[in-house]
């Protein structure tokens, strides 16, 4: 039989076995590498499919972004924020789905970790926010897979935390021989996502194992730190993680900018509840 990590590799590379859609992955990719392609006929392949459609643009109006007008078709969100991102929308709309139905906590601290991701990257004058929102917002996907895909592992891990005292990472290490973060790298390239968003998603747990895009991936993870700490959404622990030396270094922090960084998350975090209240709503999750 199989060990968890050899099950859910396999798992993760078997794109028939994934809750997504590689067919418009795959296109969009094929799109984005053709210099001759346009806007326009990236948005018809998006577009093609309306539901997909509408989630996307539902999570391009969310607070994650901060447009102060409303992005009304896909060849707006395509332009204001690249075919990089649509494409990280396009993957985490459709496991937000699953998220919604099963494990409401992480998707509400993979919420507030997009958002806050967005409000450092912009304080700090970094390029391509949007880029490292979307990032944060697909940090925790391991664990969604993890979750789903054993069922009979995730409730022993869960008793590790509660029991043994073990952070949730340090479980998945011990149980599964694999941790989430992993998980997520497995997903994003069976998915043929950037490079630039499968390193912050894959490092953000070990920030000084990054190399080619150390500040997104320190900011994916101070992110996931500040939320953790806030008690937004549930991660799968109570363990609010140190802020690692590499990011310190990374991001040029200092104790007054952290300080100052926790209010604007903070207050950023009641418009991120009501957001996922109202999507609760509409879509039934109870």
């Amino acid at each position: 039989m199989d060990d968890p990590r050899t099950n859910l590799k396999q798992f993760t590379k078997d794109l028939r076995s994934l809750p997504t859609l590689p067919g418009i992955i795959s296109k969009l990719s094929s799109l984005a590498d053709n210099d001759k392609a346009s806007v326009q006929e990236m948005a018809r392949v998006v577009s093609a499919d309306q539901v997909l459609s509408a989630k996307v643009l539902r999570l391009v109006n969310s607070p994650f972004y901060g447009f102060p007008g409303r992005v009304s078709t896909v060849s707006n969100a395509l332009i204001l924020l690249g075919v990089n991102v649509v494409k990280g929308l396009v993957l985490s709309s459709s496991i937000f789905d699953i998220m919604e139905r099963n494990v409401v906590g992480l998707w509400e601290h993979s919420l507030g970790s997009g958002v806050a991701a967005n409000l450092i990257a912009k304080r700090l004058g970094l390029q391509e926010p949007e880029e490292i929102s979307t990032a944060a917002l697909l940090h925790d996907l391991g664990r969604v897979i993890i979750k789903l895909h054993l069922k009979d592992d995730y409730a022993s891990l869960q008793s590790r935390v509660t029991d043994g005292g073990l952070s949730m990472v340090d479980a998945e290490r011990e149980r599964l021989h694999a941790d989430h973060a992993e998980v997520g790298e497995w997903l994003a390239t069976t998915w043929l996502l950037p490079e630039k968003l499968v390193e912050p998603i894959t490092c953000h747990h070990e920030v000084e194992r990054s190399v080619a895009h150390r500040s997104k991936t320190a900011v994916v993870h101070l992110a996931d730190v500040l939320i953790k700490a806030s008690g937004f959404g549930f991660s799968g622990d109570e363990f609010v993680p140190r802020i690692q030396p590499a990011a310190w270094k990374a991001l040029a922090l200092t104790e007054s900018l952290i300080a100052e960084l926790i209010d604007e998350v903070e207050e950023r975090l009641v418009e991120v509840k009501n957001f996922s209240l109202e999507i609760q709503s509409v879509d039934g999750v109870g």
